[in-house]
């Protein structure tokens, strides 16, 4: 079992807890829906990622009678 061979100051423990802070998200408009998204991601409400459909919507998608 590990066991501290000095004490942690409070100083020194602050400072190293300083980098722990949580960022606030930093949402991007869609360029195609306008909804807000996560930057470098695909919208999830339209599909859409620069520009160009990745995601077909459940709306657009195509199926066979009988492959179903």
């Amino acid at each position: 079992m590990a066991v501290q061979q000095n004490r942690v100051t409070r100083s020194r423990r602050n400072m190293r807890r300083a980098h722990d802070a949580l960022v606030a998200a930093n949402p991007n408009e869609c360029s195609n829906c306008g909804e807000l998204k996560r930057p470098h991601h695909v919208c999830p409400s339209c599909g859409f990622y620069a520009d160009r459909e990745v995601i077909a919507s459940t709306g657009t998608v195509d199926l066979d009678d009988d492959a179903a």
